[in-house]
């Protein structure tokens, strides 16, 4: 009966609080760990999913090869500046042409050609 008092006199002095704090603070710190793993799992795939991916044929002027003719010039509306403060900040904006010349990005395969692997004769 005397290890009863000693447990009581703990908890009065506020152990059972102690023991709570540091079961509260392993917990937060586990679940944030656990976050950290799931967001670079999450990172990780990402990469591996846009590094599969074919580069995208954009233009210098951030357009698409799609938007450039067989000559390379660009045929996409753009917003240019036409007025300006004394902060040299454009107040206006006019749509023009992309003037842009020549697409200079990696060129899509237009045909794939494979040799047959087995004879079937």
């Amino acid at each position: 009966m005397e290890w009863l008092w000693w447990i009581f006199v703990f908890f009065i002095v506020g152990g059972f609080g102690w023991i709570a704090d540091t079961g509260r603070t392993a917990l937060r710190t586990r679940h944030e760990r656990r976050l950290e793993l799931y967001q670079l799992g999450e990172k990780e795939r990402l990469a591996l999913e846009r590094s599969h991916r074919p580069p995208e044929p954009v233009c210098g002027c951030t357009h698409h090869l799609a938007k450039h003719d067989k000559r390379g010039k660009c045929h996409e509306d753009v917003e240019v500046a036409t007025e300006w403060d004394e902060n040299k900040k454009p107040l206006r904006y006019e749509r023009r042409q992309c003037n842009c010349q020549q697409y200079v990005g990696p060129q899509p395969l237009s045909q794939i050609y494979a040799d047959e692997l087995t004879d079937l004769q």
